[in-house]
């Protein structure tokens, strides 16, 4: 969210960046509901001033005087109320400003590669999809969890579980041991003001799943990534500035509706209302962001690294990136079946954009109370982080080899196969 005093101080420019973004925002509104806003304060304050004056007075003939003034006072009060409403909500649904190094673009088309690793495989034999690997090995059941839940669901079974289950604490591992994460256990339903801390709500309501509890009329939503439970930690917090930074890293599951994703990766586990990922966030001097998300994007390509996983690194333009987000790198990993990269993680700095909305400060060395700045990376989504395994390990005869740096997590199994 932004903040309002420094969109007055330098409207045009705030609006000429926002147009990166390319949405229908009417930004005048704002300059227009601000002045309406100040006339009343000066307006206020002048009625006030001579309430005091005439309750000063012991003269009766001016009671009736003084109930006019009270009157208009609570007018006053009342349009300004409407007004602070009006204001907040068009703030609310307004993007971050992309930050100076982003692209301008209009959508995935104009982003921009940064960097490869790693060789995409070689094979002599025609590259099986991740689902026709998985049903053929009897571990992937789509057809009975669309019976049970639902299109969009999948029951990973027996050594496939167990290479899921391999991944994401692989992951867990490498982030707290070796990246200095600290593993947070957290709850998988938050309430309507956490989703809004961390720019959920309002704008993306339609993609949440929002849980009823009779017993309460507080609106509750499962999590869509743990990035919103993570970030909330802080919130309504002055942050001790010597705790800074502040690196969490949870696995969990996530729940997203995927609205607007209809007819896109219909098939398989790409695009899924339940997954599993492993979510990195940071808590930072916000003078640090941009060196907190180089840091943040090479815990992510270090796990595909270990792992042998041809990637490449890309940049998001300002049409492309997340609500929140200042800046974004995607990291793609290799699906040989479809001969092309897919997101694998999102890793975004957000300056002060969600700390406004959470209400979380730090006061510098000189005592001066600020804002911190917020990042969140997938370390990976490990749903995806199995597809890749499974499509870039593919045998001819079906099987998958197991990656060496699994095989720990997996009873020291070398290949999963069907006998």
């Amino acid at each position: 969210m932004h903040n309002l005093k420094d969109i007055r101080n330098d409207f045009e420019n705030f609006k000429e960046l926002l147009k990166s973004r390319n949405l229908d925002i009417d930004i005048d509104i704002i300059i227009d509901l601000d002045k309406k806003n100040r006339n009343l304060i000066q307006k206020k304050e002048s009625l006030e001033s001579k309430k005091k004056e005439v309750s000063k007075s012991r003269d009766e003939s001016l009671f009736n005087k003084s109930k006019k003034i009270s009157k208009e006072l609570e007018a006053i009060s009342n349009e300004q109320k409407k007004i602070k409403i009006d204001l907040e909500r068009i703030l609310s649904n307004i993007p971050n400003i992309p930050h100076k190094d982003v692209p301008i673009g209009l959508d995935e088309n104009d982003n921009l590669e940064i960097s490869k690793s790693g060789s995409t495989p070689s094979f002599n034999f025609k590259p099986k999809t991740h689902y026709e690997l998985g049903e053929n090995l009897n571990m992937l059941d789509f057809d009975l969890a669309t019976k049970t839940s639902g299109s969009r669901f999948v029951f990973v079974r027996d050594k496939l579980a167990l290479l899921e289950r391999a991944l994401s604490n692989f992951m867990i591992d490498k982030h707290v041991l070796e990246n200095g994460y600290i593993e947070i256990s957290p709850p998988l339903i938050v309430s309507e003001n956490t989703m809004f801390g961390t720019g959920q709500l309002p704008k993306f309501e339609n993609d949440q799943f929002e849980i009823k509890f009779e017993e309460s009329s507080e609106r509750k939503f499962l999590i869509p990534t743990a990035e919103v439970i993570l970030t909330n930690i802080v919130k309504d917090k002055i942050v001790d500035f010597n705790q800074l930074p502040m690196r969490f890293v949870a696995s969990t599951p996530c729940f997203r509706k995927e609205a607007g994703s209809y007819g896109k990766d219909t098939k398989g586990m790409i695009r899924q209302h339940q997954f599993y990922k492993v979510e990195m966030v940071s808590i930072v001097d916000n003078k640090d962001c941009l060196k907190e998300l180089e840091r943040m994007t090479n815990c992510a390509t270090g796990i595909l690294d270990d792992l042998n996983l041809p990637y490449r690194k890309m940049i998001l333009c300002s049409g492309d990136m997340g609500f929140s987000a200042e800046k974004t790198y995607d990291i793609e990993v290799w699906l040989p079946s479809e001969k092309r990269y897919r997101e694998i993680s999102s890793c975004s700095s957000c300056s002060t954009f969600q700390s406004i909305r959470m209400k979380t400060r730090y006061k510098d060395q000189n005592k001066e109370s600020k804002y911190v700045g917020t990042l969140n990376g997938s370390g990976l989504a490990v749903g995806r982080t199995l597809i890749a395994v499974m499509e870039n390990y593919q045998q001819s005869d079906g099987s998958i080899i197991i990656p060496e740096k699994l095989r720990p997590y997996m009873n020291n199994l070398e290949k999963i196969s069907l006998n």
